[in-house]
């Protein structure tokens, strides 16, 4: 188990894409584990590359990682949206967290939280965290933190299983 104490929390760099990249494809494998609309695609990796290379260098992007001797064990990242319908209309939308699981359970999610809260608060009107439903772990961890649900997205298959 690792200590929190010696993890550094910072802004992502372009030298932290692989290790953030490994880290957002066991995001989406662990989601694969909450609902099989989830699956992950076979060339996952490609994409999850350019998915990050991209947000690293944007604008309406922030990624901050936790990093431990070296090694990125942790990462969040999230989105600026124009919400054009609604006020507050600028949202920080959560869009990826992971921690290692050897480093969970010691507040280091909480502290990657509050780091891109701390990144976005002057932004943004608000944050949300977006997660599968049925990830019970991710609702009981935003609820502790003083998040609440404000959209539900219901999904139903058109291709048949045949």
């Amino acid at each position: 188990m690792g200590s929190v104490q010696d993890i550094e929390i910072r802004d992502a760099k372009p030298e932290d894409i692989n290790s953030v990249v490994e880290l957002v494809i066991r995001l989406k494998r662990l989601n694969e584990e909450f609902d099989p609309l989830f699956k992950t695609r076979d060339d996952i990796a490609i994409h999850t590359k350019e998915y990050v290379e991209s947000a690293l260098g944007s604008e309406s992007s922030v990624i901050v990682v936790a990093e431990r001797k070296g090694k990125v064990v942790g990462v969040v990242k999230a989105d600026i949206v124009d919400r054009i319908f609604y006020e507050p209309r600028i949202e920080g939308r959560i869009r990826e967290l992971y921690v290692l699981p050897e480093f969970r359970r010691n507040g280091l999610g909480k502290r990657l939280i509050e780091a891109i809260i701390d990144r976005l608060k002057n932004r943004v009107d608000m944050i949300t965290a977006e997660f599968p439903t049925l990830n019970e772990i991710a609702v009981r961890f935003y609820n502790k933190l003083g998040f609440r649900s404000i959209m539900s997205n219901y999904a139903i298959e058109t291709k048949s299983r045949i």
